[in-house]
């Protein structure tokens, strides 16, 4: 009988223990979800509101409206960056929209901080992700020093990251966007990061290189997740940063390293 009664304690309590976990997987928001069918294959992007919200809302209708269908990606430097979204396929080339500000910083207030998962922690600063995008922050005495809890961040320009292109202004963002095809912090704090490669990536690295490229490849259909067919929707989950899955990637990697060990090392498991 007690036995029993025992083994139906433990039933009952292994839920909720496994529910005070972070779990290891997660599916990213189909609202969230840019997915590009290009000329050699598909690409799907999840969006980072929280980070670019204006970037995120442009992206969006400029989707809805077809905007980037059938555009081509008018500039790719391998190991560098790849664009498009010019409806001229131009660099310079605007939508009917206004230019967009710069978003190159954010702050993680106290209801964001809990997304955030860092991975590297120094004296001058902190790296790690919100989401699928990896970010950089001020360091834990810049924080504690901070009154309003509004802890300064921005956007790390790691390969697969997505941002806004611009013109010399810092203000032109417009339709433009671009991916990165390997890391370049130097971007970081000057151009608008709104997202990250999930699937896709070998994609993105196979288009066509050239200023222009001679055979351009182009965007067929970008369509957020939330609005195609259930049927053509990806189906995918992405590993939480939060969860001990990812956690023990970090540790190996990290050991890996050792001194050399950086943020755009990491990358965030799908399946």
């Amino acid at each position: 009988m007690k036995t029993s009664l025992l083994a139906g304690l433990l039933a009952a309590l292994l839920p909720l223990a496994a529910a005070a976990q972070a779990p290891d997987w997660r599916r990213p928001d189909p609202a969230e979800t840019l997915v590009i069918d290009t000329t050699k294959g598909r690409i799907v992007v999840e969006l980072a509101p929280q980070v670019a919200p204006q970037a995120v809302a442009r992206v969006k209708l400029l989707a809805k409206e077809g905007v980037y269908d059938g555009l081509q990606f008018h500039r790719v430097i391998a190991g560098f960056v790849a664009q498009t979204g010019n409806p001229n396929n131009q660099d310079g080339g605007t939508s009917a929209h206004p230019d967009l500000g710069p978003e190159f910083t954010f702050r993680l207030t106290p209801e964001l901080a809990p997304q955030v998962t860092f991975v590297t922690e120094a004296s001058d600063g902190r790296t790690g992700f919100l989401g699928s995008l990896p970010i950089s922050a001020v360091s834990g005495a810049e924080e504690a020093r901070a009154r309003n809890g509004r802890i300064l961040a921005w956007g790390a320009y790691c390969q697969g990251v997505f941002g806004m292109g611009r013109q010399a202004d810092p203000g032109t963002a417009n339709s433009e966007i671009f991916v990165m095809l390997d890391s370049a912090r130097r971007l970081d704090r000057d151009y608008t990061p709104f997202g990250r490669v999930i699937a896709g990536f070998d994609v993105a690295k196979a288009l066509a290189v050239g200023e222009p490229p001679e055979a351009p490849d182009q965007m067929i259909r970008v369509a957020l997740a939330a609005d195609l067919p259930a049927a053509e929707r990806p189906s995918l989950e992405v590993a939480d940063a939060r969860g001990e899955l990812f956690q023990a990637r970090v540790a190996a990697l990290r050991a890996e390293k050792g001194a050399d060990f950086s943020l755009c090392d990491v990358e965030i498991p799908v399946r």
